[in-house]
């Protein structure tokens, strides 16, 4: 069995059998309750070498046993990334492709399909999944369209805005 690395204790700080979590308060271990299992004392520090007072904590109430629960550990939080979006995105479609594949292998019954004078045979899922992309690729051209038009207007106000900002320059460098 193996262990990592802890660091040494500084003077006055006793030995922590938990490692060291970056953020996380430190807490005393607590003392034993009975003489038996007191820890053998300490040297203490030098009289000039006083501890800072964040290192000094007051010994803890002994409590019932049953009384009393354990502090639960503080709760971390992670920032949520680009990566992870992509990671969750990545996921969220191999499950819809996995559906669509479903979808296709049973419907693989033959169907005729007529468009714009073309004919021709396909499985029922195919025909589907294709007039549904059809349908998706139809609703981008629409939204392509129509964000074309806010962005020409917003060069639009962008541009008489400047006009604006600089005619007020102008105005008092007249007076």
């Amino acid at each position: 069995m193996t262990t990592d690395p802890q660091p040494a204790p500084t003077q006055g700080e006793a030995p922590s059998a938990q490692p060291v979590l970056e953020n996380t308060p430190q807490v005393p271990p607590q003392q034993a309750a009975s003489p038996q299992q007191a820890a053998p004392p300490q040297q203490a520090a030098p009289p000039q070498q006083a501890a800072p007072p964040q290192q000094v904590a007051p010994p803890p109430e002994p409590a019932a046993p049953s009384a009393a629960a354990p502090h639960p550990l503080p709760q971390h939080r992670i920032k949520r990334t680009r990566t992870g979006g992509i990671w969750v995105a990545v996921g969220f479609f191999a499950v819809i492709l996995l559906l669509l594949l479903i979808f296709i292998l049973q419907n693989n019954t033959d169907v005729s399909v007529s468009y714009l004078g073309m004919h021709g045979h396909l499985p029922l899922g195919v025909a589907l999944l294709l007039a549904a992309v059809c349908g998706v690729l139809l609703v981008v051209l629409a939204g392509t369209a129509r964000i074309g038009q806010l962005r020409a207007t917003a060069r639009r106000h962008r541009k008489v805005d400047a006009k604006r900002a600089a005619a007020a320059a102008k105005e008092p460098a007249n007076r």
